[in-house]
Order: structure tokens, then C-alpha cells, then sequence
């Protein structure tokens, strides 16, 4: 029974080739479905993650807790999530997309179910949210097994552009979710079950983890491993697409020595990019993280406007993502350098000003939080596109977990933590020098990849 389970986990086997006349309409349709199936997956492991952004200002005003506490409880998931994305990112390059992606879904939502119950204990609620942060590190890898396996090189940046906006779509989807939801709850009659200032808690967790646990069962009904296994040539027989990818053979299954030693931990370029990465993330999630509790306790901004700015930070990054990946595409040739530090630039300023911006007037906040989340989620994008760009597709997870590790340990941990600590020491000017500091060190590092091309060389 047991071998019979863990035969879903690993590679699906290659099928017999359907005929040649089916192929073209079997392959669109698998793409398809494909795309579609590791969209609302991912999506689904926002639900699951950014809903604790939307729970800090309840665990602050209803449970008593510190902003280093609710940054410490959030730091849990930032490094077992680095840790798992590296490490389940190697397990991933040689497992099953279908059921490892849906088995790391469903433990993050059942971890959400748990979550409300240990709300008065900081360490049983680091120790839960350190365990869905492992379970969230299982979702980034088996999508970019998927998109490698089943998009061509020459699309690639589009391609990620547009499953990238998962990000965005499962996360700023959360606060308008909790809101429909409190209204529900208010139409029933349940605000008297708990009060009003717990019942938002408690449905800011069950909600998104119902919704992903139904996610995570579609995924394993519709996401399929790589195209033999449906009777169908490789991407790069079927478009005639054929990269330099530095080996021999790009099908082959490869150990994880070989993929750590060979193409991850010697590949000076992945490196650079891996560290740009932790400052690229400090400013995500310094700003939207942080950002319904510093509109509400510096701005005078109402706990609903406050969820809306959270909601269009997310969204404003559809339209830039795909603009980035575009654009590395069409104007710089697959060289995702120069977007990312032209963006970045932008960044900087838009923090700034989202800074300096007096209380009260919400509708400039808005507009620096649209621009600022228009901006950081191209190159959060093209990041992880060149590191897949830079390995074999067989490594692909593990090198898109390599720099997802260095962002989560590191940039993520710096966002929550170590700006809560400033926080609660500099006041809130402290925490924004630091998020401009990471702005100008993601810049200095980015333009080292400017001329650097995704082809090998």
C-alpha cells in the first residue's frame, strides 16, 4: 500500500506517442489545462499565506501581542518556507507535479483550521506557522517543473509573466474575500458568537483554508507531469525550440548531486541573482505585509480601506508583471536585467513617497501602494525566470528554490521580524531607511546582470 502511494510522488512514466495527426490539438488543449491548473493552484497557497498580513492588527489589539511578536509568528513561515523551497524544490525536480504540488496545498490548509485555536500562544503559533511554511514551499517548484516542460524557451518570459499573476490574483483576493464574508456573518447573525473583534480572526483563517483545500483536490484531478506522459514529444520536438540547456540530454532525469553540484551551487550568475533576490524581497513584503498595520496606526486608515489598499497593492501587479516579461522578451531579447532594474528604480521612489505621504490622505497611499505593487512583482518574476533560464529544465525547481531560498531565509525574515524590531525601537521612519537602503542594494545587484542573456554561452 504504501510503495503504491509513494508511486504517485515520482516521475510519471512516458506513454505510448499518439498518433501524429493528434498531437497539435492534444497539445493545445493539455496547455491549456495545464496553465490553468497550476494558476489557481498557486493562487490557492496565497489564500493560505497572505491572510496572516490581513490577522496582525486582531493579534495586536485583540490578543495583546507586540508588532515583534506578529513579525516573529510571520518569520516562522519565512524560514521554514526558504528552507522547504530549496529543498523541496530538489525533491520536486524528481517528483510528480500532480500530487506534490496538491499534498502541499492541502497541509497548508489544514494548518489554517488549526491556526485560531492556538491564538494565545506566540511559540504554538510559530511552531504552526513554521509547518505551513514548509507546506507552502512545495507549491513555486512543481510550477516551474510544469512551465518548463510544457512552454518553450522562446515564450518563456511571457509564459511565467502570466502564471506569475497567480501571486497576485490569491493574494489580493483575500482581504475582498474576508470581507464578503464578515458581511455574510453579519447577515446571519454570527458577530455574537465570538465579537466583533474576534470573529474577523477566526474567518480570516477558516475561509482561505477551506478554499484551498478544494483547490488542492482539483489539482490533483487536472495537472498532468510532463508530456510524454500523455502520449505526447517534448516541447522542444513539438515547437522545434532547442536551447543550449549545457547537457546532452535535456529528458533526462538527473540525481540531486548532479543537479546541486553541477548546474545550482557552481553557477556564479544564480548566485547574484539569489542575492539581489533577498532585497527585492524585503521591500515586497516590508510594504504589503506591514501595510494594513502601519495605514491603520499611522494613516487613521479604517480597518476595510485598509484590506481594499492591501487588495489593490496585489492586483496593481498583474498589468506590470506582464509588462516585464514582455518587454525582457521583446525589447532586451531574454535578458530580464534591464526591466528588473529599471523597475526597481521606480520602486524606490514610490516608497518614498508612500512614506512621506501625510495621515489622511488615503487616496495618495493608494497610489503608491498601486504603483509600488506594479512595480516589485516584475522583478520578483524575472528573478525566478532567470533562474530557470540559467539551468537545465530538469533543475529548474531546485534553481528557482535556491533563489526562493535566499529570499524567504533571508529578505522575507529582514520584512518581518527585523522591521518589527525596528519598529518597535525607530518608530516606523527606522523601518522605511531600511526598506530604501534594500531598494538601492536590489538596484546595484540587478545591474550586474544587465548584459546577461538566458542562452548559454
Amino acid at each position: 500500500m504504501l510503495d503504491k502511494l509513494l508511486a504517485l510522488y515520482r516521475p510519471a512514466a512516458h506513454i505510448e506517442r499518439l498518433p501524429k495527426q493528434l498531437q497539435d490539438a492534444r497539445y493545445k488543449a493539455l496547455r491549456v489545462q495545464m496553465m490553468l491548473s497550476i494558476f489557481f493552484g498557486y493562487a490557492g497557497f496565497y489564500l493560505v499565506r497572505k491572510n496572516f498580513s490581513l490577522a496582525k492588527p486582531y493579534l495586536i489589539n485583540e490578543y495583546g501581542f507586540s508588532k515583534g511578536d506578529v513579525g516573529l509568528i510571520a518569520t516562522g513561515l519565512a524560514v521554514s518556507y526558504g528552507l522547504s523551497k530549496f529543498v523541496m524544490g530538489n525533491v520536486s525536480d524528481r517528483s510528480n507535479p500532480r500530487y506534490f504540488m496538491a499534498t502541499g496545498l492541502i497541509l497548508s490548509g489544514a494548518v489554517c483550521l488549526l491556526f485560531p485555536s492556538l491564538a494565545g500562544s506566540l511559540w504554538a503559533m510559530v511552531a504552526l506557522w513554521f509547518v505551513n511554511g514548509w507546506a507552502q514551499g512545495m507549491g513555486w517548484a512543481p510550477c516551474a517543473r510544469t512551465l518548463t516542460h510544457w512552454f518553450s524557451d522562446d515564450e518563456r518570459g511571457t509564459k511565467f509573466a502570466v502564471w506569475n499573476l497567480a501571486h497576485n490574483v490569491g493574494g489580493g483576493v483575500v482581504g475582498p474575500i474576508i470581507n464578503g464574508a464578515l458581511a455574510l456573518a453579519a447577515v446571519l447573525g454570527l458577530t455574537a458568537v465570538l465579537g466583533d473583534g474576534k470573529l474577523p480572526f477566526y474567518l480570516i483563517f477558516y475561509v482561505p483554508a477551506l478554499m484551498a483545500i478544494g483547490m488542492g483536490l482539483l489539482i490533483a484531478t487536472f495537472l498532468r507531469d510532463t508530456p510524454q506522459s500523455c502520449g505526447l514529444p517534448s516541447i522542444e520536438e513539438h515547437t522545434g525550440d532547442n536551447p543550449d540547456t549545457g547537457v546532452a540530454d535535456p529528458e533526462r532525469e538527473m540525481s540531486a548531486k548532479e543537479i546541486l553540484f553541477e548546474h545550482v551551487l557552481n553557477n556564479r550568475p544564480l548566485w547574484i541573482i539569489a542575492i539581489a533576490n533577498i532585497f527585492v524581497y524585503v521591500i515586497r513584503y516590508g510594504v504589503l505585509d506591514w501595510a494594513p498595520t502601519y495605514l491603520t496606526a499611522v494613516k487613521g486608515c479604517p480597518q476595510d480601506i485598509a484590506r481594499w489598499q492591501y487588495f489593490v497593492y496585489e492586483w496593481a501587479g498583474i498589468p506590470g508583471t506582464l509588462l516585464a516579461g514582455w518587454a525582457s522578451d521583446r525589447f532586451f531579447h531574454g535578458r530580464r536585467g534591464p526591466v528588473s532594474v529599471i523597475y526597481m528604480l521606480f520602486v524606490t521612489i514610490a516608497v518614498y513617497v508612500y512614506w512621506q505621504n501625510p495621515a489622511g490622505r488615503f487616496w495618495v497611499d493608494s497610489a503608491s501602494l498601486f504603483v509600488i505593487g506594479f512595480l516589485i512583482y516584475g522583478p520578483v518574476m524575472l528573478i525566478g525566470v532567470s533562474a530557470v533560464d540559467m539551468v537545465p529544465k530538469k533543475a529548474a525547481g531546485t534553481a528557482a528554490g535556491f533563489t526562493g531560498f535566499f529570499g524567504y531565509m533571508f529578505g522575507a525574515v529582514i520584512a518581518e521580524v527585523g522591521i518589527g524590531r525596528v519598529v518597535d525601537r525607530w518608530g516606523w521612519d527606522g523601518g522605511f531607511k531600511l526598506l530604501l537602503v534594500s531598494c538601492v542594494l536590489a538596484i546595484a545587484l540587478l545591474a550586474l546582470t544587465w548584459k546577461k542573456h538566458h542562452e548559454k554561452d
